[in-house]
């Protein structure tokens, strides 16, 4: 059975996330796929309150197709701590201390990014899912979450390169005649294991069919889209594909002709300017979900929110990092990346020997370069119409006989 399809329900804080959650999920099992809604960060259990129920790690029948659970942080990582610690056990043997007990185990400071990847790792490994919805933490903090495998993978290659692993099989001959110490073979499976479940990750996180259904409070102002511009922007910045637009809690029209008044008729007038101005910046969909008057509970209100139906297919366009590279003049080379929502004034780029450090805004992403870019040197770089396009141009002692 192949990955399920993931959406990630995110946006910025107090915005219904877990409401609209919940009511995708509750829509995707309506529509026949055998569903599990994930509350990742729910810390005042209002999924509990809108199915009136009490959820745990496991995931709880709710009816028909729709189960739910609830991420527990503090168990996510005590067994993830002890997977660990049993990996590195003849590092304590070999010092002389016992490994700390499973009640001595407390969640450090991003547990909770940990615990949220270590749950689409396992529920998608399950097979027991068409679809799965992540009532998932801001986009700050999600995209902390989802940049770590990345992360991690790098460090791990930098601590055991690929070449001292490759030299593994020669350690008797390198520590006896060279004196070259090696590492332990434990040192080597721990880090095979955690690349492998790092892989894990990576395959759920990076599908196609994992994206992201953003949610907007009604807007409200400038501020409010340049902060969606950001988020959007950063998105992008990690390959994270924006499934949808949900601008929630818009002013219903009134039955009277005033639409309920001069104060609310002229507020709905103003969101509904926004919402088209948004309709004509995003190239996905975007939707209004309607202000109900009071807190949805029950399968009846989720229902009556409307929402758009999830793409079964999955199959969204990949913004980043797909390695659009062109001729430019003067024999040099364009690397485009698209960064769609990016501000010229939040953009950050750094060249660190075969890498680029790219950042907008709080958000930033380590990729490593092509390989004929790592022959180059980097020219400038100009962001026009969504897409910075960096300037390259062959480095003559690098490329000695002509590109």
């Amino acid at each position: 059975m192949g990955l399920p399809r993931t959406v990630l329900v995110s946006g910025g804080g107090g915005s219904g996330r877990s409401t609209l959650a919940a009511a995708t999920a509750r829509l995707a099992a309506d529509e026949g796929g055998r569903t599990l809604l994930l509350a990742a960060d729910d810390p005042h259990r209002s999924v509990d309150r809108l199915f009136d129920t009490r959820l745990s790690p496991e995931p709880t029948q709710l009816e028909g197709g729709l189960f739910a659970a609830r991420l527990d942080p503090q168990a996510a990582f005590r067994d993830a701590a002890e997977r660990l610690l049993s990996r590195a056990k003849p590092l304590f043997d070999l010092l002389g201390v016992d490994p700390l007990d499973r009640d001595e185990l407390s969640a450090l400071p991003g547990a909770e990014h940990l615990a949220l990847l270590d749950a689409l790792r396992r529920h998608a490994a399950r097979g027991d899912w068409d679809v799965v919805v992540v009532d998932a933490p801001v986009v700050a903090e999600l995209l902390a979450a989802l940049a770590l495998p990345e992360q991690l993978d790098r460090y791990l290659a930098r601590l055991i390169p690929e070449q001292r692993q490759a030299a593994r099989a020669l350690r008797p001959v390198l520590a006896a005649v060279a004196g070259v110490p090696m590492p332990s073979d434990w040192v080597y499976e721990a880090r095979s294991w955690a690349a492998a479940e790092l892989d894990e990750v990576r395959a759920v996180t990076d599908a196609p069919g994992t994206t992201v259904r953003l949610v907007l409070d009604a807007p409200t102002g400038p501020r409010a889209t340049a902060a969606l511009r950001q988020a959007r922007a950063g998105l992008a910045l990690h390959g994270q594909r924006v499934e949808s637009l949900l601008v929630n809690r818009l002013v219903p029209a009134g039955p009277e002709p005033d639409g309920g008044g001069p104060f609310l008729a002229g507020l709905r007038r103003e969101q509904q300017r926004q919402l088209e101005a948004l309709r004509e910046e995003w190239d996905a969909p975007v939707h209004g979900v309607p202000h109900l008057g009071a807190e949805p509970e029950g399968a009846e209100r989720l229902a009556s929110l409307g929402l758009p139906s999830i793409d079964p297919s999955g199959s969204l366009p990949v913004p980043w990092p797909v390695q659009d590279l062109r001729e430019g003049d003067e024999g040099a080379l364009v690397w485009r990346i698209p960064l769609p929502g990016a501000d010229r004034a939040d953009l950050d780029l750094v060249r660190r020997g075969d890498d680029l450090v790219l950042g907008v805004g709080p958000y930033r992403r380590t990729v490593a370069l092509p390989s004929a870019l790592r022959r180059c040197t980097v020219a400038g770089a100009a962001l026009r119409d969504g897409v910075l396009a960096v300037r390259f141009t062959p480095d003559p002692a690098l490329w000695p006989g002509g590109r």
